[in-house]
């Protein structure tokens, strides 16, 4: 369990405040993978894995340290180093479009961070000559776009996150099953959701994503209040998805809010332990850069299926 607050130096990051003010989706991900990738450089790890493959011909925008000088010195042409994961990797991000991830207590909501993250992470993805694919749901799936590494694939990813906009009730199962069932090729999957339901809706698609050789990173997304329920006053609190509303008193509930949190926190973390999937709770005053790093890192530096719950929280 890791605290990104005390684990990075975050004073150069820029603010999910500042990255929202930017209308464009396309450009927030440039933003942050920008950054991200200056973090990365000075990082000792560069990438999901290390593992050296073969060459191919050198592409404007190539990371020049992997760039193989002896080689030019023989045949006069430039030629990167390719990992094992530049051939191999096919990452699908589903994105929670719930009703409850469009909660916000700031100036956006769950779900704005929530594809802005899905969004940088398809830049940083396709940078890396990965095929990326999309699946936005709610109660249902709504976009569904397999993984491609071709010209225009990109553009399609961030104008279907760009458009989209928050559903109904959160129905994992679906998604996770839809996904099992139909990809064949092993790859990573990215679920990026605030995980508001029952641990028994997604547990058993969950476990047949990795018995059928997938790698699965769940991205718990949750308002700074939602972690620490910091509300002072007694108000009247709304459920976004079923529209039940009910007054609460902060200093008598408090407790038991942060009880139940933690219960149902703590079983998620020991399912994905026992089954092998990497977990990520992210406070959405993370800066994004810093949450990217530290899953990069966590995968670079622990290998592939790897069995690790950790938790990611932003700076208070």
């Amino acid at each position: 369990m890791a605290d990104l607050s005390t684990t990075h130096e975050s004073t150069s990051a820029v603010s999910p405040t500042a990255i929202m003010q930017i209308k464009n989706l396309e450009l927030r991900a440039k933003i942050v993978v920008e950054g991200f990738m200056s973090g990365l450089h000075r990082s000792p790890y560069h990438g999901f894995s290390v593992e050296f493959t073969d060459y191919r011909q050198y592409s404007i925008g190539d990371d020049l340290r992997y760039l193989d000088w002896k080689l030019y010195a023989k045949q006069d042409r430039y030629y990167i180093k390719r990992f094992e994961d530049e051939t191999n990797l096919r990452c699908y991000l589903l994105v929670d479009m719930s009703q409850s991830m469009g909660f916000g207590s700031g100036d956006y909501s769950k779900l704005e961070y929530a594809k802005t993250m899905a969004a940088s992470l398809a830049w940083f993805l396709n940078r890396q000559r990965d095929a990326v694919g999309l699946v936005t749901f709610g109660d249902q799936i709504v976009d569904m776009i397999p993984p491609r590494f071709r010209a225009g694939h990109l553009r399609r990813l961030m104008l279907t996150l760009e458009n989209s906009t928050s559903g109904k009730s959160t129905d994992l199962s679906a998604p996770l099953e839809q996904i099992a069932q139909t990809v064949s090729k092993r790859g990573l999957v990215v679920l990026i959701s605030d995980l508001l339901a029952p641990v028994e809706s997604f547990v058993k698609n969950l476990n047949y994503l990795r018995t059928r050789g997938h790698e699965v990173v769940i991205l718990r997304t949750l308002d700074p209040t939602e972690i620490e329920f910091e509300f002072e006053k007694a108000s009247l609190f709304r459920d976004l998805e079923t529209g039940r509303e009910i007054y609460v008193d902060p200093q008598s509930a408090v407790a038991e809010y942060r009880k139940r949190f933690l219960e149902h926190e703590t079983a998620i973390k020991e399912i994905c332990d026992q089954i092998g999937v990497d977990f990520f709770t992210i406070s959405t005053d993370l800066p994004m850069e810093t949450a990217l790093l530290e899953l990069i890192q966590s995968r670079a530096s622990s290998g592939r299926s790897v069995k690790r719950a950790t938790q990611v929280r932003g700076a208070q």
